[in-house]
């Protein structure tokens, strides 16, 4: 026996999200006119001929005569969608529905979402794999930690077009430019702040890699069950490696020992850090809480020990969101056809979007807003250069 659903498309088209995701959030729109005869015969039969078969003699013309190198393969498994968890890929297609179309609007890259009906990290790579000459980049997006790790360096190795797990990069790129910003304002410097990252999944572990990479010197990550140090005996790979980078001291205990005395709280994990942990933090602190909608520590709470307070959500200021970073690295990668993206770009990435705001700084001000146009450009005008100097563009 079928159940009946829980509630029918017209009552819930009463709600004005549901009324906006009808149908779908995106279109294929023409970019050659369509209107008659003449038209048809040259972008179809028999036109349309002659173009294959100047690729197949020369396949360099591809392109420049197909849209595939200038659009961009959003992939997902489904299994760690936002904060909703592992809800699969046919629940998922609203999210990289989403993500395509801030591409576009915010990049004026095409993109694509695939949702694939796998988790199996094998099965994942060899489909992207397989539908990659379609495309001139694949970002990853919402694969859980630590799967999503391996099928990126996988893919990164095999193919010879930009892969970037966004849940990773973008977020630790936007982080490293807020903290800029943050550090500027207060006159500090990165590699004197005492840096805290509650959370090794995806996020956290990108931006303990980037904040190393942009030369912070004290970083301490922390999980479910503590500090990351090279004694744990329960440490996956990923956050063992990470354990032998970070925690120069090598701290033991909890969040909340790792918390006295620092200068940051970065939080990339959700949960709620108790406010008699927050109070043991360093004079002007700096508080990063990005778990959305619900912040590890409230705004309120943190302005009251903190210099600089930023979050996941569009509600307050210093919003820290991913479509700063995503639209302009892959719209500069595709115009110089870079064949991956390099630490480096992704740190001139960083540095463009700080650098909108070096002489604007302001507490509620740290980092451009995501509807800032100069941001996809500078961005992307930062990353091809990156990616031209480190010798990994081919055009």
């Amino acid at each position: 026996m079928v159940a009946e659903p829980l509630t029918s498309p017209s009552t819930l088209d009463d709600d004005p999200i549901f009324a906006l995701h009808r149908g779908g959030k995106m279109a294929v729109t023409l970019t050659a006119p369509l209107t008659d005869r003449d038209d048809l015969s040259m972008a179809y039969t028999p036109g349309v001929a002659q173009v294959c078969r100047a690729i197949a003699a020369e396949p360099s013309l591809f392109d420049s005569y197909t849209w595939a190198t200038r659009a961009v393969a959003v992939v997902t498994d489904g299994t760690a969608v936002l904060g909703l968890g592992d809800i699969g890929p046919q629940a998922a297609m609203p999210v990289m529905e989403g993500k395509a179309v801030l591409f576009k609007r915010f990049g004026g890259v095409d993109a694509v979402p695939l949702c694939l009906a796998t988790s199996d990290p094998d099965e994942i790579v060899a489909a992207v794999k397989a539908v990659a000459p379609s495309f001139g980049g694949i970002n990853l997006e919402d694969i859980s930690a630590p799967r999503c790790f391996d099928i990126e360096e996988r893919l990164t190795a095999e193919l010879d077009i930009p892969v970037f797990h966004d849940d990773q990069h973008g977020t630790a790129i936007v982080v490293l430019a807020a903290l800029r910003g943050a550090s500027r304002l207060t006159n500090r410097s990165l590699d004197s702040l005492r840096i805290v990252i509650a959370g090794a999944g995806a996020a956290g572990v990108a931006v303990a890699r980037i904040l190393l990479a942009a030369g912070a010197h004290h970083v301490v990550v922390t999980d479910s069950k503590g500090i990351l140090h090279t004694s744990r005996p329960d440490l996956n790979p990923v956050k063992a490696a990470l354990a032998e980078d970070t925690n120069p001291d090598g701290m033991e205990g909890e969040l909340s020992d790792a918390l006295a005395g620092a200068d940051v709280f970065l939080g990339l994990s959700g949960g709620t850090v108790p406010e008699e942990d927050v109070a043991r933090m360093a004079p002007g602190a700096y508080i990063f809480a990005m778990a959305n909608p619900d912040p590890e520590i409230q705004p309120d709470i943190a302005y009251r020990y903190a210099s600089v307070v930023a979050t996941g959500r569009s509600d307050y200021p210093n919003q820290i969101n991913n479509v700063l970073a995503f639209p302009g690295v892959f719209r500069g990668a595709l115009a110089c056809r870079a064949s991956r993206i390099t630490e480096a770009m992704k740190l001139a990435a960083a540095e463009a979007l700080a650098g909108l705001v070096a002489d604007e700084l302001r507490p509620d001000y740290i980092i451009p807003s995501v509807f800032d146009e100069r941001v996809g450009p500078a961005v992307a005008a930062a990353v091809a250069a990156a990616a031209r100097a480190e010798g990994v563009a081919r055009a």
